[in-house]
């Protein structure tokens, strides 16, 4: 499954959850008495606009509501809220989460307070160089979904988004707490469940769930979400296969053209998507030597 494509669902369904994930804004918590189900305890909207002058769709913008009283300005209570979920490694991540946070607010000259969250499965990711963007970078807020996991007693909501990262043998009893809480969620649980154990048939999908099959209220809805999962996923599994056999081979060619490659060169080959690697096995056959390989891959990678 699209992962980023996943999230947009997760705060399509709960938008008020970016109260929890904003420091000195909520604390990490809901706040005593919060009830989602509540319309005067929902304080945020979710669209995801596209930058038309770049082609870049943003993960997801989260607009205070009318109700708050700073629906197009945003305030130092409810600041507007850029998202970017990025799960794999992208040395051109910060340059360009900068400059569709700086666009944006180009498009929407009225906002005065907002702020950038990024979800990322752990602090590890190589995202690019900083030296240039350390003044940006210090105001984006990180969000860990590693670290979000570990921690105790994980309101139902946060928990939600850990289940891309949480251990098979966790997503049961995990997938329960949120469904236990939030029933309406089971259209966003569902395909997550399907992605992570594509070999499991729906009915067993739903027994990990906790959910009895006569019991689902949108049994339609939900069917229709659990295939297109298990569709998504199948087409990740052919996508991987391809990219894992086209990484082989071309890292066989360049060890003729180039030599042995370091072990960090490898990583980086491997994670590049099968067009990337189709060009890089093109430009290769030019190649005299490693330089050729560094100056492309600081080019394109």
């Amino acid at each position: 499954m699209n992962t980023d494509r996943w999230y947009y669902r997760v705060f399509q369904s709960a938008p008020d959850l970016i109260r929890a994930l904003l420091p000195n804004r909520g604390g990490n918590a809901f706040g005593p008495g919060w009830n989602p189900e509540d319309p005067g305890d929902r304080h945020y909207r979710f669209e995801a606009p596209e930058l038309k002058e770049l082609s870049h769709r943003l993960d997801g913008v989260l607009w205070p509501r009318e109700s708050t009283g700073c629906a197009e300005t945003g305030s130092p209570e409810f600041p507007v809220v850029l998202l970017e979920v990025q799960m794999h490694p992208d040395p051109g991540f910060h340059h360009r989460l900068a400059a569709q946070t700086y666009r944006f607010l180009q498009q929407q000259p009225q906002v005065q307070h907002w702020a950038v969250m990024v979800i990322t499965p752990h602090n590890r990711l190589k995202l690019g160089p900083t030296q240039a963007l350390q003044l940006f970078l210090q105001q984006v807020v990180w969000l860990s979904l590693e670290e979000l996991s570990h921690k105790p007693q994980l309101d139902p909501l946060l928990n939600l988004l850990t289940l891309p990262v949480r251990p098979e043998s966790e997503l049961a009893a995990t997938s329960q707490q949120i469904l236990g809480s939030r029933p309406d969620l089971d259209t966003v649980v569902l395909p997550m469940l399907v992605q992570r154990f594509p070999q499991l048939s729906e009915e067993q999908i739903m027994v990990i769930a906790g959910i009895p099959r006569e019991e689902i209220r949108h049994t339609r809805a939900v069917q229709d979400w659990l295939a297109e999962g298990r569709q998504e996923g199948e087409a990740k599994g052919r996508q991987e296969g391809e990219a894992h056999e086209a990484a082989k081979m071309t890292l066989r060619l360049l060890a003729r053209r180039c030599g042995p490659l370091a072990d960090a060169t490898t990583a980086q080959i491997q994670a590049l998507t099968v067009d990337k690697l189709e060009s890089l096995a093109d430009a290769l056959l030019d190649f005299q030597g490693p330089d050729d390989l560094s100056n492309w891959l600081t080019a394109n990678a």
